[in-house]
């Protein structure tokens, strides 16, 4: 619950900084994260390491009782470097060579660049050791932004080959278990197998979810080379690595296990449109404050890959520059960012930047304060946001921050849901529609949950679920045996358990079964896919309840059900080939519970099977909360935050408020006893939503 902000010295003169920084005390800001971006001015030549600037600093920030987050910068190697060795260069499908002029041009295979970032970590590393005023450091940069996971140089070619080799051996294991008589695809060694490179055609699927695996795992080993490093030098930092929002092609369970404080950087209204379904539009409340429940997942998945308290690394201060389009955020919404983030898990949030930029890519990137120096909308929501920590972390300092301060206990989230990049992967390979969308079908669920203020973890599932009194899979759909009998004993054991389609199609490597879907989990579901279609949205699709009639829409996908042991609870509704059929099914199994849901819900169905499973699990929960408005439960608070431009009012005394009152402006904020939450209804200007 503290505020912090990203810095960089090396772009204004010395003389200005310890104004700036005085300023930054002064605003109540605890952390300052700097030198990512910084190689260059490290290090300007070989060998000739200029790190006097950067002691400069720091000391400010220590004299003034603030502390710093350093970061190594390995995201943008310097020109020198790149004309000594331009083989570490990145290389996109068609062989096109990434050049210097940008950031993140690097290849995670490249032995030199190994062995480079290893001696300027090292070097760094060393020479602030034993600085009092580093509380800990950040790996890189954004690892994956720009769609630079994935490389097809040779370096990677020969990686992926010797990768292969350790997991399949001999050739003829991987033939068979990719499935590679088809179109003639077998290899006779692994020197044979190159990286998925520009095609005619789409390639294997089995051979592509493997790259992006190796992938992934080039990262994982370059980001581990960085972590170890740094705590050889000073075993008493924390390090961290801040992630970005729903980018695909990184595995953050993975990465993260090398570290120990994970963060990620939110920029809600760049979000709302670069990360929407494909043919939709965001609100004008979204496009000001962004989607509560698309930045709420993210804390949420970042808050559990470690299951502990998260940070926001860099969170939107103002406009900035990268969106199709940058609307000035609502009034107040950066303040609103703040509180939101701290409902979720946030220990700190740190703006990004302290001051709007004068040169290169991002002079159109707000800063807490303009480029003049005076202060910007941004640096008045984090003043008051820092203020309003420290009050309501007076008295309940439960918990010690990653930096070793005082901090609100961790979030008690009574419902996991079950995400994982391989089935993230499969799916984006083969979606069989056009609007089929990982992330979007996961929301389907997640702002279901959300609506109803439940916490919720976003959670792998080699995850231990005893712990849950729900777990909700949306997408499960690569199934292992082990991963079956982990479900298989949650549910016998009393879990209540919701599936969402498409469930169980394939095997881990993105094979079909000889079996019927849902494959391993056929016992467990009490019922067989039959049959299953994709639907475009000009058709209208609906599901109902057989008893009463009830009908509810559903979208995109819909599948078949033959159920053996469950029972039928919906079936298709209307005048079509799927009519009277089962699409949704339950099952009683031993202690516990389970519905297979066949079909992608609109808002209404979701709703009503979420709420029957919080019922059943007996999870406490709210009355529906509007589409913008959102609960968030931690400690002793609950935090009701408002996306919207309309006014709200709490049903709740003035005194269960703790912060602000039951009457909630435009993009503002109240928080309350948590104790009162349960059943908390909340109108839009006095008509109960």
């Amino acid at each position: 619950m503290r505020i912090g902000v990203c810095y960089f010295p090396e772009h204004w003169p010395s003389e200005r900084w310890e104004t700036d920084i005085a300023q930054m005390a002064e605003a109540g800001i605890e952390y300052v994260r700097m030198a990512e971006f910084s190689w260059g001015v490290l290090e300007p030549e070989r060998g000739a390491f200029e790190v006097e600037w950067l002691e400069q600093a720091l000391s400010l920030i220590g004299d003034h009782g603030m502390e710093a987050i350093l970061c190594t910068p390995t995201a943008t190697p310097p020109k020198w470097l790149v004309d000594e060795h331009p083989d570490m260069l990145q290389a996109e499908r068609d062989g096109t060579v990434r050049a210097f002029g940008s950031r993140r041009h690097y290849c995670f295979n490249s032995p030199t660049y190994k062995e480079e970032t290893e001696r300027i970590v090292t070097k760094l590393a060393d020479h602030f050791a034993d600085h009092p005023d580093v509380a800990g450091w950040q790996t890189d940069n954004e690892y994956g932004c720009h769609d630079t996971v994935r490389c097809y140089c040779d370096d990677c070619a020969r990686g992926f080959r010797t990768w292969l080799a350790e997991k399949y051996d001999p050739i003829d294991e991987l033939n068979e278990a990719w499935g590679n008589t088809f179109w003639s695809q077998q290899y006779d060694s692994f020197e044979a197998v190159d990286p998925p490179r520009h095609s005619a055609t789409e390639h294997h699927p089995s051979r592509l979810l493997e790259y992006y695996r190796f992938s992934n795992d080039s990262v994982v080993s370059y980001n581990r080379l960085q972590a170890d490093r740094l705590r050889e030098a000073n075993d008493s930092w924390f390090v961290t690595h801040n992630f970005m929002g729903r980018f695909d092609s990184l595995d953050a369970y993975s990465v993260s296990e090398d570290l120990d404080l994970v963060t990620w950087d939110s920029y809600p209204t760049g979000f709302a449109q670069d990360r929407l379904e494909e043919g939709t539009n965001p609100t004008p409340d979204q496009l000001r404050a962004g989607d509560p429940d698309q930045v709420g997942m993210d804390h949420d998945l970042y808050r559990s890959a470690l299951d502990r308290p998260f940070w926001v690394m860099e969170q939107q201060p103002g406009d900035v520059n990268w969106p199709p389009h940058c609307p000035q955020p609502g009034e107040g919404a950066m303040r609103l960012w703040a509180h939101h983030a701290t409902a979720h898990g946030a220990d700190a949030v740190l703006y990004f930047r302290w001051r709007r930029c004068l040169e290169a890519q991002e002079q159109y990137h707000a800063g807490l304060r303009k480029q003049d120096g005076s202060p910007d909308r941004g640096y008045i929501d984090a003043t008051a946001a820092g203020s309003e920590f420290e009050t309501l972390l007076e008295g309940h300092e439960d918990a010690t921050d990653a930096a070793g301060r005082p901090a609100l206990e961790h979030v008690d989230a009574p419902v996991a849901l079950l995400h994982e990049y391989d089935n993230l992967w499969a799916l984006s390979e083969q979606p069989h529609a056009p609007d089929f969308e990982y992330w979007n079908l996961l929301n389907a669920f997640y702002g279901a949950l959300r609506a109803r203020g439940v916490q919720v973890d976003v959670v792998h599932p080699e995850t231990e679920l005893a712990e849950y009194a729900a777990v909700v899979a949306p997408a499960l759909h690569l199934v292992t045996p082990a991963i079956a009998a982990r479900l298989t004993d949650y549910v016998e054991t009393g879990g209540h358990l919701l599936f969402g389609p498409r469930t169980g199609v394939k095997d881990e490597y993105n094979k079909l079964r000889p079996t019927l879907q849902p494959g391993p989990l056929t016992d467990l579901v009490g019922a067989t896919v039959d049959q299953h279609e994709s639907l475009p949205s000009h058709l209208e699709t609906a599901v109902q309840d057989p008893e009463t009639d009830t009908q509810y829409a559903f979208r995109t996908w819909a599948e078949w059900l033959e159920p053996t042991t469950a029972t039928v609870r919906y079936t298709y509704a209307g005048d079509t080939v799927a009519t009277d059929r089962p699409a949704v099914v339950e099952h009683a199994v031993e202690d516990g519970h389970v519905v297979y849901c066949g079909v992608w819900p609109e808002p209404e169905l979701a709703d009503d099977l979420i709420t029957s499973l919080l019922e059943r699990a007996d999870i406490e929960h709210t009355a529906r909360l509007p589409t913008a408005v959102r609960v968030g439960r931690r400690g002793p608070y609950a935090w009701v935050t408002n996306f919207s431009s309309e006014s709200l009012e709490i049903d709740i005394s003035d005194e269960q408020v703790v912060l602000g009152s039951s009457a909630v402006g435009p993009f503002d904020v109240a928080v309350v006893d948590e104790a009162v939450v349960d059943g908390l209804v909340v109108h839009v200007h006095g008509e109960a939503e």
